[in-house]
């Protein structure tokens, strides 16, 4: 009976050590979003948005303001629709822009918000067209070797 009792204690105990290592793996690779908070829905269009994925951050000022919910490509102008889940105790101006951002060098990408300066806010629903698409590090080298490669067949 002892034995038993023993048995059930240390099944429990590996159990919950299983469930808070998946929990914790879940929360390290952002899949895992636990808010309690009232958000609001909108949409932003951008036409490049590199390695964007869902659940990615959406920062302002550093502070984690929502998360990106879903995306998508538009058939009719052929760019990327990314639905945002906005936190609903920061609203912010109908003005505000939106870029593609990347922490560090070769870190994960998130959406950045820079805060405009009108008096209406984002609602529910709002369509975000003033944003900045993702910087891709192979056009960048691209561009670079053109122009250079450029500026020296040009005869001086």
């Amino acid at each position: 009976m002892q034995r038993s009792k023993l048995d059930v204690w240390v099944g429990m105990l590996v159990v919950i050590g299983v469930l808070a290592l998946t929990f914790m793996a879940l929360k390290a690779a952002n899949l895992l979003q636990i808010s309690w908070q009232p958000t609001y829905v909108v949409t932003a269009r951008f036409d490049n948005i590199g390695g964007l994925k869902p659940q990615a951050a959406v920062k302002s000022a550093g502070v984690v303001v929502g998360r990106v919910k879903s995306i998508r490509f538009d058939t009719h102008t052929y760019q990327a629709q990314v639905v945002l889940d906005m936190q609903r105790e920061y609203p912010f101006p109908k003005d505000s822009s939106l870029k593609i951002l990347t922490s560090g060098l070769l870190g994960e990408q998130y959406i950045g918000v820079q805060a405009g300066y009108d008096s209406a806010s984002w609602q529910g629903g709002e369509t975000i067209t003033q944003t900045q698409s993702a910087v891709v590090l192979e056009s960048l080298i691209s561009q670079f070797l053109f122009n250079q490669t450029a500026n020296k067949s040009e005869p001086k």
